[in-house]
């Protein structure tokens, strides 16, 4: 405990002053920008994070079919990085994504909705092994806030607002809202903003359980969320994968089930190099350095 206090003292002394080593992404995207981020001045440094940035402030980030696709081709990059613990996604100017592109949707029709099972590849950003963490800027609504709740950790600034509004176009939410929103929210009040279409704001979404915190600041909205990924990045990555996939299962298992599956999972880590090293490191009064193994 006092390694990881000494770390926390560490980063928070130095995040704002840490130079950050950024790489582009040797692919080229049309509605997303995509950077690495590397802590120089934390020892042990860790893992980088991936930042993915939406980039279609004009539209509010607005999820088209072509935005989706850069966004699932970024993130199932950095999930096969060995050098990425996690990815960051935000959205530039006054919005996280405001949701789908409604220009896109208006004039579809119920068999070409149906047959290309429309919004089942969104689903894609739920199934990435590494740690995900939205960093909701500003307006997250419709497929802005299924977007969220399809990440591990939600973090929003002070200006943040949450909705599904789809109600008032005729339509219901469609990649999750429904069911992800009552997981997190409960039944009462996912009915409320549902049948409504009305947001919430960031503290309210504190407040309920819809994120984890609000970030006062905007301009250091970013910064907490790199903070999250490189704490995330110091440790062991096998063990990181197999808790976000107990705590995700915990969704799709009765209590009994779940506790199994979590045993059995914990059981098999024994196995690997990474709980010998954090162990032994525990009882040396050592700050483990893991090896991913």
């Amino acid at each position: 405990m006092n390694c990881l206090s000494t770390f926390q003292r560490q980063l928070s002394s130095h995040l704002n002053k840490v130079l950050l080593r950024v790489l582009s992404s040797s692919k080229e995207y049309n509605h997303i920008n995509v950077s690495k981020h590397f802590p120089d001045l934390i020892k042990p440094p860790g893992l980088g994070v991936g930042l993915i940035t939406l980039n279609k402030p004009k539209s509010l980030n607005a999820l088209s079919d072509a935005l989706y696709e850069d966004l699932i081709h970024a993130c199932k990059s950095f999930d096969s990085e060995n050098n990425i613990g996690s990815i960051v996604i935000t959205g530039r100017g006054k919005a996280f994504a405001a949701g789908a592109d409604i220009t896109e949707m208006r004039t579809k029709k119920f068999a070409e909705a149906y047959k290309a099972n429309m919004f089942v590849q969104w689903a894609d950003i739920s199934k990435i092994s590494k740690p995900i963490i939205a960093a909701v800027n500003g307006f997250a609504l419709g497929g802005g806030c299924e977007l969220a709740m399809m990440c591990d950790i939600i973090i929003a600034s002070n200006e943040a607002k949450f909705g599904q509004p789809e109600i008032n176009l005729g339509i219901i939410p469609g990649a999750g809202g429904t069911q992800r929103l009552i997981r997190s929210i409960g039944k009462s009040k996912s009915m409320e903003m549902i049948l409504t279409g009305s947001m919430i704001s960031s503290k309210q979404a504190e407040k309920d359980g819809l994120i984890s915190r609000v970030v006062e600041e905007n301009d250091d909205l970013v910064l907490e969320a790199l903070k999250i990924g490189y704490t995330i990045g110091q440790k062991g990555q096998v063990s990181i994968q197999m808790a976000k996939e107990a705590i995700n299962a915990a969704n799709e298992m009765t209590l009994e089930q779940g506790l199994n599956f979590e045993r059995r999972l914990f059981h098999s880590l024994f196995s690997t190099r990474d709980q010998k090293i954090g162990m032994e490191s525990f009882v040396m009064k050592e700050v483990p350095n893991f090896t991913h193994n």
